[in-house]
């Protein structure tokens, strides 16, 4: 199958490396012009294509770029497609994509799709094949697409390593503003906190633990990829930072008071987590 990638990137240019090893011929094109060199360099595609050449000779044209610049470049994209090529996205929100695009002569022929996949690195030098290995991509609004279309952005989902998710796109941006977008606000908000309070570097440096790596790891993300998207999921986005900032005033509360038994409880609420995310049902014997 001939793959077109626009913007070549971690995740475009992961894409274009692991369909590569699964026997697909991949054609690249970035606007930067070292990342189509290092692209080329990097094996991450078989050649560089102008555009609209890229997408006219492709089978299925993946567009990963930032979220602000997929809108209008999805519909020159379907302006050039025909009835037998797909056009699917890695954008992180996906209504206002879909909104954009929603009038369309050719939007049965585009797959609205967010692999949940990624690092806090990127470019072209930062991708590598098993970036989505165990991951799930995000599919939505298939009903506005063509069944052909589905079916082989689930055999490349396969190609890729990644399980296939279907579900609407409002719920989709709703449920990413808790659990994916609220998480690099906090880790950016994080850094610049402890960059305000704690000016020594060195200081940072020494007593940083592996707790606050972690934490604060997606900080070093980069903002032309995550302002847009907190810029699309603008409303959901907010409701989530309102919740987390009662969180937090209720903890300062508990500690301001010294209420010591309140902060235990607020943890042990908070360690509930882990079972959700270990998919395993609550623990009903204390009501028995």
């Amino acid at each position: 199958m001939k793959i077109s990638i626009i913007g070549l990137g971690l995740q475009g240019g992961s894409i274009g490396l692991k369909l590569r090893e699964k026997g697909h011929y991949v054609i690249g094109q970035d606007y930067l012009p070292l990342h189509e060199k290092w692209a080329l360099e990097l094996g991450l595609v078989d050649e560089i294509m102008p555009f609209a050449q890229a997408v006219k000779e492709s089978d299925v044209c993946f567009l990963a770029m930032p979220v602000n610049y997929i809108e209008s470049t999805l519909i020159k994209v379907l302006d050039l497609v025909d009835t037998q090529q797909v056009v699917t996205d890695t954008g992180s929100t996906k209504e206002k994509i879909g909104q954009a695009v929603k009038n369309h002569p050719m939007r049965h022929r585009y797959v609205a799709g967010h692999p949940l996949a990624g690092t806090e690195f990127s470019g072209p030098k930062a991708a590598f094949s098993t970036l989505f290995e165990g991951k799930k991509n995000l599919v939505c609004d298939i009903d506005l697409s063509d069944k052909n279309a589905v079916k082989t952005i689930q055999k490349l989902n396969t190609d890729l390593g990644m399980k296939t998710v279907f579900m609407d796109s409002a719920k989709h941006d709703k449920h990413l503003a808790y659990v994916s977008h609220l998480s690099h606000v906090s880790s950016f908000m994080l850094g610049l906190t402890v960059l305000d309070i704690e000016r020594d570097e060195q200081q940072i440096f020494e007593l940083a633990g592996t707790g606050f790596g972690s934490t604060v790891r997606l900080a070093k993300s980069s903002p032309e990829t995550w302002a847009p998207i907190f810029e699309r999921n603008q409303k959901h986005l907010s409701d989530a930072l309102g919740e987390y900032i009662a969180h937090l005033t209720m903890f300062k509360k508990y500690m301001d008071t010294g209420n010591l038994d309140e902060l235990k409880g607020a943890m042990s609420r908070a360690n509930e987590i882990k079972r959700v995310l270990d998919n395993t049902p609550p623990n009903t014997s204390s009501n028995k």
